[in-house]
């Protein structure tokens, strides 16, 4: 019996410091990280790293037993002496080493699958509103009669809007000659912001203003919501001339989906000035631009949908128009299924290195092995 309780010597230490060591981690997720331990607030990032607690046992096998089993021995003439002599400390922790490293290697193994805590709802009331921005990007929009130009101007404005309706989701349409989803319903507001602010004219067709097909988009992308009030905020600077649906017909769609639409014309005369280079010192070079404006278009819209009409010939009154779509947009409750998601690896990676440390101690100095 003593025998095969010294054999499965390194099985006992591996769960003398195993049991201890994985309470403690446990207990600190739930103190220091303030995560309860239920299976619901977990998650693994990569659930397939889990193939690496293989190397836990792995390490127990060979170290514990296939290593000791070849580790070279002293032959001596008078053996029996020797076993009547009283074993040391030494002998009776010489397997710690071992059980300090497999713990350690699950450890990391466990901190590889990246833990996760989920502190997020499924189900969360947030205060807002669904938002659909829909960006004209025609080459009219190169027009400085609201400077710099109209769609810098725009982007400016737009950016200080998302900034404040922080509760909301927003996505955004741009469009020129078709019309395209730049994002989606989302409550990541850094992350539209970003991309409104890396648009450039001529990064789609600008060769024409499909607004009923803009709006049209502006609606696919609010089919689903679930919040009680759905507002498309569309800024063009010119006539419909482009698209496969009319406006008046996609004002209808809007209508029947309960959709309020604000238009917002950027530029009130068919004439403007249009940038159309720089001279030899720098400066820009101005010329004469023809851009059909469809001002009763957009009127009829928004009046049609509930929302309301701005048009705009300057920076000021766009800003403007902007702050009084702000005082009335109200407010609903809306469902907002985003999670959450915080890290706990170092609740594991640091008592494994704390435990190889430990290991490393033992073997330079209390459990060093000759030969």
């Amino acid at each position: 019996m003593k025998r095969l309780i010294r054999k499965l010597a390194p099985l006992w230490w591996t769960i003398a410091i195993g049991l201890p060591t994985l309470y403690w981690v446990l207990y600190s997720v739930e103190t220091v990280y303030e995560v309860p331990l239920r299976p619901e607030s977990f998650r693994f990032e990569r659930v397939w790293a889990a193939l690496l607690l293989l190397a836990a046992p792995l390490v127990l096998i060979v170290q514990g037993w296939v290593q000791r089993a070849h580790a070279p021995r002293l032959k001596l003439s008078r053996a029996r002496d020797l076993a009547a002599v009283r074993p040391g400390w030494r002998l009776w922790f010489r397997h710690v080493p071992v059980g300090l490293r497999t713990t350690a290697i699950g450890l990391i193994a466990v901190a590889l699958m990246g833990p996760q805590s989920v502190h997020a709802r499924d189900s969360a009331e947030v205060d807002g509103i669904d938002i659909v921005l829909t960006l004209d990007m025609s080459l009219s929009m190169e027009a400085a009669d609201i400077a710099p130009n109209r769609f810098n101007a725009t982007q400016f404005v737009v950016d200080e809007f998302i900034r404040r309706r922080p509760n909301d989701r927003i996505g955004a349409v741009v469009f020129g000659r078709d019309a395209y989803t730049l994002l989606p319903l989302t409550t990541d507001k850094e992350a539209l912001r970003n991309t409104i602010a890396e648009l450039q004219l001529g990064a789609i067709d600008g060769r024409g203003t499909a607004i009923g097909n803009a709006l049209g988009v502006s609606l696919n992308r609010l089919r689903r919501s679930t919040a009680e009030s759905k507002v498309v905020i569309l800024l063009t600077d010119g006539d419909s001339n482009s698209g496969n649906i009319s406006p008046e017909q996609a004002a209808e769609f809007a209508e029947t989906m309960g959709v309020r639409v604000y238009t917002i014309l950027m530029g009130v005369s068919d004439q403007t000035r249009v940038q159309r280079g720089t001279d030899f010192f720098g400066n820009p070079i101005f010329d004469r631009g023809n851009f059909p404006v469809n001002p009763e278009l957009l009127q009829q819209m928004a009046t049609q949908t509930g929302g309301q009409y701005f048009a705009v010939s300057d920076r000021e009154g766009l800003i403007r128009s902007f702050h009084t779509i702000l005082d009335q947009l109200e407010r609903s409750d809306i469902e907002d299924a985003g999670r959450v998601y915080g890290e706990l690896y170092p609740a594991f990676v640091w008592p494994g290195l704390t435990l190889l440390v430990i290991e490393l101690f033992l073997l330079v100095f209390l459990l060093r092995r000759w030969p």
